[in-house]
């Protein structure tokens, strides 16, 4: 039996992470005609925002975006807004609601993919960045909320990592009727939230899925991973596909999921997208009641 969970200590930190944010946002258009998808508000925070929160709580210092074309608003919401904040400073209004905003000098680095060829392509281009370090990847869409008073999926996934080293990513469960819609693990040795993973499916057939257990946007890897890259070819879609990079290196090094403590939005998708606006809202301490109540008006 191979021993996965064998105490690491020579690994190096996660200190970077890679946000792939060159996608179009046609799903949301026309709202997105102007605006990248990434800063479409949850309540009153972007889903970047919610992003590099979360990457921040786990000890990730530098953000690495890849946007493409119509994307400098993303790297402005972390710029400082001299106008907006003598504006505010002068009226007397509270600054620290921009606190999160405003990032270090290094912190934020942007490449361009100039070319849509999929996600694996999208990390592929961060690889001088990346350096020869082990780093993080943030899928935007996919907004993580941990559970009250706990810690959030990155941080689960760190503290994982400090265990494991390695690859690592998230899964959550999900009924076998919804497996087809996602890529699955084909789970091995399990202990708590930590499986083992032996190999990745994309979108099986319910009577062929070797588990329940979907990838649910963020990851932990292995600078390797971009010579895996290099040589790779297309795959689904005509794309370069981060899921097919992964599985060549799966049983070269440690290959583990960690299964989240939390909540998952898919707001890629319009519903998704709601009801990660009234989940949020609701649980707000300054708005909850009455976002609850308007919700029961609107139900009558």
């Amino acid at each position: 039996m191979p021993r996965i969970f064998a105490f690491m200590t020579s690994q190096k930190p996660i200190k970077k992470a890679v946000f792939p944010v060159a996608g179009l946002g046609t799903r949301f258009l026309p709202a997105t005609k102007a605006i990248p998808k990434e800063l479409l508000p949850i309540v009153d925070r972007p889903l970047i925002q919610y992003a590099v929160d979360e990457a921040r709580e786990a000890g990730i210092e530098q953000m690495i975006f890849v946007t493409g074309r119509g994307k400098t608003a993303i790297v402005e919401h972390f710029d400082v807004a001299f106008e907006l904040e003598a504006t505010m400073a002068n009226r007397g209004k509270d600054m620290e609601v921009l606190e999160a905003t405003r990032a270090v000098p290094g912190d934020i680095i942007t490449v361009r993919q100039q070319v849509p060829m999929g996600l694996g392509h999208a990390i592929w281009c961060a690889r001088a960045i990346v350096g020869d370090e082990p780093f993080a990847i943030f899928l935007p869409d996919e907004l993580m909320i941990g559970k009250k008073g706990g810690s959030g999926c990155m941080k689960q996934m760190v503290d994982a990592y400090a265990q494991t080293g390695g690859n690592l990513i998230s899964v959550l469960e999900v009924p076998m009727e919804e497996v087809s819609s996602y890529g699955v693990i084909d789970p091995g040795v399990e202990n708590g939230a930590l499986t083992q993973v032996r190999g990745l499916v994309e979108k099986p057939a319910v009577a062929d899925a070797p588990s329940n257990k979907i990838i649910s946007g963020r990851y932990i890897l292995q600078p390797e991973v971009m010579r895996t890259l290099e040589s790779q070819g297309k795959g689904a879609g005509g794309e370069i596909q981060l899921t097919d990079a992964m599985a060549r290196m799966i049983g070269d090094q440690p290959f583990h999921a960690v299964t989240f403590d939390g909540k998952r939005y898919d707001c890629g998708s319009k519903l998704g997208f709601v009801e990660a606006t009234l989940a949020l809202a609701l649980e707000r301490e300054d708005i909850g009641a009455d976002a609850r109540a308007m919700a029961q008006r609107l139900l009558k």
